[in-house]
């Protein structure tokens, strides 16, 4: 039986900007990282991405699109957005700040928008899967489409 696909707020600002993307529902299942999710959506791990927020040494806080078998090089991401050092914002603080929970964060439709960094290799693909801003939940885009919805650049950013 397919799951109905209840609509995020990541779905109705994609459709707000008329941008075709595809859905994804893993709610029924046991996945929790980004790999199972993948693995239970069918799809390979390098195009399925994880948001990752983080706070600057100048405390601004930067936004970092990786794929989800990958770990963010924090110095590679330093040096992508300008600072001296960044680190991982803490999941306690992460629904103040974007309005996502750990795990459900997407880079479109946060609270206020921050300077949002892919990794090259989302290059790659013609599309690319992320959260859609709740867990159980994901989007595929491309990221031509994706330029209209929210400004990014691509940065080698992964170890």
């Amino acid at each position: 039986m397919k799951q109905s696909i209840e609509k995020t707020n990541v779905m109705r600002i994609l459709e707000q900007h008329h941008v075709a993307y595809k859905p994804y529902c893993y709610k029924d299942t046991d996945a929790i990282s980004g790999v199972e999710v993948a693995s239970v959506l069918g799809q390979n791990p390098k195009q399925v991405f994880k948001t990752l927020v983080t706070v600057g040494h100048s405390k601004a806080n930067y936004v970092f699109v990786i794929p989800v078998e990958k770990e963010l090089n924090l110095k590679l991401a330093a040096k992508a957005v300008g600072e001296k050092s960044i680190e991982m914002v803490k999941s306690k603080d992460l629904l103040a700040l974007t309005g996502y929970i750990h795990g459900g964060c997407s880079p479109i439709g946060m609270k206020k928008f921050f300077k949002t960094t892919f990794d090259i290799s989302a290059k790659e693909f013609e599309t690319i899967i992320f959260s859609a801003g709740k867990i159980g939940y994901q989007v595929e885009v491309s990221l031509e489409e994706l330029k209209n919805v929210i400004a990014f650049q691509l940065e080698s950013i992964c170890d």
